[in-house]
């Protein structure tokens, strides 16, 4: 009589476990919006939520610690033209977030700290390049001020924030349909892409060449998304011929057949995976689903290991998914998603159970601190490095906000910018020009709280 072994895992036990109802953030409108975005993005000092609103797109950012009943007037960034279908915020500065719309521009936000107090309706920088709606925007990893945006198209851009100039550009040639879905490797080297034209590509973006491709990673006709993994491998979530979802993992090196390949359900929503570097477990959250799968990725067969699911009765909008350095390590939490219902946004935090509430080295591996490990231009150049690593051990303390300084050169802001061509500018002169701004922002807050006194006024009477 043979005994079956069960595989040993410390993430086999991982629970779900949804916030209390003080915790959450009530009488948000999501929005309706028929796109396959997360719809929110968060970091260790906001969450930010894509809105429904008349006129134009708009989305909302609240500091983490404002839970409860959001009041119907508060303040949203709100610059765009038309919907915002993707947010983002900056890896490297926690005040920065770039939104994309239909309105075909991308744009660049700073968040004072505390939140918003007046509308935001002026970005730091609009990037204008787009002839079509922008439904992806993707921060580079490890590059400071490098952000990759994708269009209805088909054309991917890489902008370099710090001069508001496209300094990289994929045209139709290389995805001849619309885009799905892009994501960066670890260290900023590649980018993995999905595509309408059912084919998933691994790109050298600076060079503008495909490293790989594979051609029907999933024999159905609905999207499909691709993630980079563990060292080497992508994962793709997509559908069977009979429209049942599957989950496949693969090596870069041998795309011809999948390591793995598993059928999970006959739901019709998108699955969105999230991947968590330090542990390998990547999570699947489906749009309109009520449930989160999540499985561990190891380096020997069967290589990915299904652990759970956390279930919930009310179907999720939207998922947005905290950075390491933003959980409470004193928990044993390991990972926290900001589920989005039609009216309200739920914290869910995944723990490890533990008795101790030492701090588990075991679980917090080192993880990707808030320094960028390269400039723009050493990235252009040619150079790749992987995050700059920070231990959890003490706790994580967000630094102060840092501003995000913008060459526009003699252009208004409204337009693309391209890079100085003259040397850099002495500190005296950048000092003069910090001194000015900022006597400018004064004026301009000045003025507007005398405008909203004038509208007060006319209002009551």
């Amino acid at each position: 009589m043979s005994r079956q072994v069960v595989r040993s895992s410390k993430f086999r036990h991982v629970f779900g476990q949804p916030a209390k109802a003080d915790q959450c953030y009530e009488d948000v409108r999501v929005s309706q919006t028929t796109w396959d975005s997360g719809f929110c993005a968060v970091n260790p000092k906001f969450v930010a939520l894509i809105c429904e609103a008349s006129g134009g797109g708009a989305f909302l950012v609240l500091p983490l610690a404002k839970t409860g009943r959001v009041d119907k007037n508060v303040p949203m960034v709100c610059g765009h033209t038309a919907p915002v279908l993707d947010i983002a915020w900056c890896p490297h500065n926690d005040n920065v977030i770039a939104s994309g719309s239909e309105d075909c521009t991308v744009m660049v936000w700073e968040i004072p700290d505390g939140g918003l107090t007046l509308p935001l309706r002026e970005p730091v920088v609009t990037l204008e390049g787009h002839t079509k709606r922008v439904g992806i925007v993707a921060w580079h990893p490890t590059a400071q001020n490098v952000l990759l945006s994708a269009g209805c198209d088909n054309v991917i851009m890489v902008w370099d924030v710090g001069t508001g100039a496209a300094v990289l550009t994929l045209g139709p040639d290389v995805h001849p349909d619309t885009i799905y879905s892009v994501d960066w490797s670890r260290d900023g080297g590649l980018i993995c892409t999905s595509c309408r034209d059912k084919r998933v590509r691994i790109i050298e973006p600076r060079k503008g060449t495909v490293v790989a491709e594979k051609d029907r990673p999933h024999e159905g006709t609905r999207p499909v998304r691709a993630v980079f993994v563990s060292e080497g491998k992508i994962l793709t979530t997509g559908f069977s011929r009979m429209s049942e979802r599957q989950v496949a993992l693969w090596d870069t090196k041998h795309l011809e057949e999948p390591l793995s390949l598993q059928e999970l359900d006959t739901s019709s929503g998108v699955l969105l995976p999230f991947f968590d570097p330090d542990t390998n477990i990547v999570y699947l959250c489906g749009k309109g689903d009520s449930s989160i799968r999540y499985f561990e990725i190891t380096s020997e067969a069967p290589f990915l290991h299904y652990l759970s699911m956390f279930s919930s009765k009310e179907s999720q909008r939207g998922m947005g998914y905290m950075p390491k350095r933003g959980l409470e390590v004193n928990k044993c939490e390991i990972a926290r998603f900001y589920k989005l219902h039609e009216r309200r946004c739920e914290p869910i935090a995944m723990t490890v159970p533990r008795k101790s509430d030492l701090f588990q080295e075991d679980l917090y591996p080192p993880t990707a601190g808030p320094d960028p490990a390269l400039t723009a231009e050493e990235w252009l150049g040619g150079r790749d490095a992987g995050p700059l690593l920070i231990s959890l051990k003490d706790g994580y303390v967000p630094p102060k906000s840092r501003e995000l300084r913008v060459n526009r050169g003699l252009d208004t802001g409204r337009r693309r910018a391209a890079p100085e061509a003259s040397g850099t500018p002495s500190s005296d002169a950048v000092s003069r020009l910090e001194e000015e701004m900022r006597k400018l922002q004064a004026t301009v807050q000045e003025l507007q709280k005398r405008l909203d006194g004038l509208e007060e006024t006319v209002q009551a009477k």
